[in-house]
């Protein structure tokens, strides 16, 4: 038995034995908290404290049996050997998804998030250093550096000398199916995204990154890696993940508990800025769809505009005024009011108001200190609530409309279909971020503190007037933004280049933009599809680095629109038969992704591993805290959950996800003419597949795709 495998045994010993004592501890804290909670229903409210300590006590021991179980299955996947140079102490560390201890103090496993374990992510053998967050940079000599094969309790075998996940490696994990891959990703986190996963929480990143270049899982893990370094400075609660549509959401945040995250927030973009607005817009707000015809509402322009004009009604409401008493003289002096209006630059008029109302209070208290109680509570009485709005600049929803009227007859934009909605209480997103800029500037009470980092994944998907509103609301917020322009389906609202971001949003000092060229999802033969059409896409700015894994040639099948159905059952029989479970047939549009699903269901099984297809789903954009919206027709398909088995889904609703397998339905050259735009929606539904693409066409071939490698029926004139 090698020095390796004996040690790999003893850890999984005590892993064993540290399952049995979490499992008692856990059982016993069950039957306490269980005991308590019928003590407090029955009434005794005494033990209601004891109830919520014993509640997180019973939490606490079931998370350390969820490490340890899972641990058990694959304890460890590094080691690092190495000296420090200042103390000349030399170290051995196993390194594992969890962190797991012998006891309280000896330390079995290193958790891969801890400070020591960048050297196996980021550093080659010899001179090395790791920082530890608020306390320094230790310098090391790295002597060896190992790379674990484990699978299922079993130790394989090991790499020496490489970088942290070897190509060899890699590729294995890469090779497997969809739930495979995702289980093992934190054992191949390479050195890119390790840079983007610990960077300090106290700044800004941009993160551009390819299709399958990681961005989503580099986003969730530098969650996991800042709530457990910074546990003293951040808590779960004070995280917010922020997407397009629920679907989306669901999908990324569901591996969050096995990266130990808890109690994180997520939000539709939509559903954030109407949590900003307040109980009362719940009522008054549906949302409606992005229009190219108000593509405006989505620039910088436009909401740069918007700022301006509140700086003027500001600036008329507050500027060369003072308060004065025929009796007591001058109350407040303008330059008095100047200071506090300069002394609170985030304060909406509403919250400056009330600090110069109290701030006349007191005045008025000093200036009459020598008078008796009675006159001076009348006096004060007097000028209670002097500073006040009127009406109409607490009618933000009216303001937006005089602010649309002026925008559009000074740049000769129409803007009457967004007059018209609004006055019909219909807001898409960039109107409800208008009407939280309003609220900021002119009636907000209280300053929105209760998210310190906001996360937004696709961020792609919307344009740069969303992000000036978010960091004027949310000041005392850090972003991580994630996205890919090449994959910006709303090609003219949505962000085509990060240029707004990095150099009018964001303070370029303490924001970082990254590129993530590497795609580790699709194999090279679906890379070499999708490159051509990116090229296309974003006119060859950002291009694919594939991990070198072949696969399955493309499949091409040029058919009659009857054999289509016929011939994707086919496919899909074979594809399952191949091992693979996450099927997607990607549609252009909600309406032909609702066609295509009623022709499958009339072959028994096509839907029977998935409990939920895409027509089984609530109507797109409905959040299930709130009501049903109508933004969508009704024969919106979304589902609200990514499932395993088959999926039919329209184009905007495969973002962020990856599948197995995909077929692409009929990308003639009616649905993706040789555009841009377009081309960056076939760029996306090419790479939502990690192993095979297949796809099927009854018209002529579009552009986008013509002259590339496939197999298959080829159609005449190709």
């Amino acid at each position: 038995m090698t020095d390796e495998q004996k040690h790999f045994e003893e850890c999984r010993d005590i892993i064993n034995q540290n399952i049995s004592y979490f499992q008692a501890r856990a059982e016993k804290g069950r039957k306490e908290t269980e005991s308590l909670f019928a003590a407090v229903a029955a009434g005794n409210v005494e033990l209601y404290n004891q109830l919520i300590v014993s509640q997180d006590i019973q939490e606490h021991q079931e998370r350390q049996l969820r490490k340890n179980q899972a641990a058990w299955i694959k304890p460890y996947f590094g080691r690092i050997d190495y000296q420090e140079k200042e103390t000349g102490q030399l170290e051995q560390l196993y390194i594992g998804k969890n962190g797991i201890s012998k006891d309280r103090t000896d330390v079995l496993i290193v958790d891969w998030r801890a400070p020591v374990a960048a050297l196996y992510y980021e550093n080659e053998l010899g001179a090395g250093s790791y920082d530890v967050p608020e306390a320094g940079k230790i310098d090391v000599d790295l002597c060896l550096k190992r790379t674990f094969d484990v699978d299922n309790g079993r130790l394989l075998g090991y790499y020496d000398n490489d970088t942290a996940a070897t190509d060899e490696l890699l590729v294995k994990y890469l090779s497997q199916n969809k739930d495979v891959v995702l289980g093992d990703i934190i054992s191949t986190i390479q050195k890119e995204q390790n840079e983007i996963i610990r960077r300090s929480p106290f700044g800004n990143i941009i993160v551009q990154g390819v299709a399958g270049s990681g961005k989503t899982t580099v986003a969730m893990h530098r969650i996991s890696y800042i709530l457990y370094n910074y546990e003293q400075r951040f808590s779960p609660e004070e995280f917010c993940i922020i997407g397009n549509n629920d679907m989306l959401l669901n999908y990324i945040t569901s591996g969050l508990p096995e990266l130990d995250v808890y109690h994180v927030g997520r939000k539709r973009m939509d559903t954030f800025f109407r949590d900003l607005l307040g109980k009362e817009w719940k009522k008054k707000y549906r949302l409606g769809g992005h229009f190219e015809s108000e593509a405006y509402k989505s620039r910088m322009d436009f909401i740069t505009g918007l700022d301006r004009y509140l700086s003027r009604i500001r600036e008329h409401l507050l500027k060369d005024i003072q308060v004065a008493d025929s009796a007591l003289g001058v109350i407040l002096s303008s330059d008095s009011i100047g200071r506090t209006v300069m002394e609170n630059p985030d304060a909406s008029v509403a919250k400056l108001f009330q600090l110069l109302n109290q701030r006349i209070k007191t005045r008025i208290h000093f200036l009459m200190s020598e008078d008796s109680a009675e006159r001076c509570k009348e006096k004060t009485a007097e000028y209670k609530g002097y500073f006040q709005l009127n009406v109409k600049h607490k009618n933000i929803a009216g303001m937006y409309l005089e602010f649309l009227e002026e925008y559009g007859e000074n740049r000769g934009i129409p803007v009457e279909q967004t007059v018209s909605n609004v006055k019909n209480g219909l807001f898409d997103v960039y109107d409800l971020a208008a009407l939280v800029l309003i609220q900021k500037r002119m009636v907000e009470k209280a300053f929105h503190d209760e998210y310190s980092q906001i996360i937004i994944d696709e961020a792609q998907d919307f344009g740069p007037s969303v992000y000036y509103v978010l960091k004027q609301v949310l000041f005392q917020c850090w972003f991580t933004i994630m996205g890919d322009v090449s994959q910006n389906i709303y090609y003219h609202t949505g962000m085509n280049d990060w240029n707004d971001l990095t150099e009018m949003v964001f303070d370029p000092e303490r924001t970082g933009f990254h590129i993530l060229a590497k795609s580790y999802r699709n194999t090279i033969e679906i890379s070499e599809v999708a490159g051509r059409v990116l090229e296309a896409a974003s006119f060859g700015r950002y291009k694919i680095q594939p991990v070198i894994r072949h696969g399955m040639p493309v499949a091409y099948y040029h058919l009659t629109e009857e054999e289509m159905a016929v011939k994707a059952a086919e496919v899909i029989a074979q594809i399952r038969g191949r091992g693979y479970d996450t099927i997607a047939v990607i549609c252009r549009s909600q309406e032909e992704a609702s066609r295509v699903q009623e022709k499958l269901r009339q072959f028994p099984g096509i839907f029977e591993e998935s409990s939920q297809g895409a027509g089984a789903g609530k109507e797109a954009g409905e959040d299930p805290q709130t009501e049903k919206t109508d933004r969508t027709a009704k024969d919106d398909i979304t589902p609200d959950h990514f499932t395993q088995g088959v999926m039919v889904l329209p184009i905007h609703l495969t973002k962020g996800l990856e599948f197995d397998s995909v077929l692409l339905w009929n990308p003639d050259q009616y649905a993706y003419p040789d555009q841009e735009g377009d081309a960056k929606l076939l760029y996306v539904a090419i790479t939502r597949a990690l192993h095979e693409l297949h796809i099927l066409c009854c018209g002529a071939l579009t552009g986008l795709l013509k002259g590339q490698l496939v197999t298959g029926k080829t159609p005449e004139g190709k």
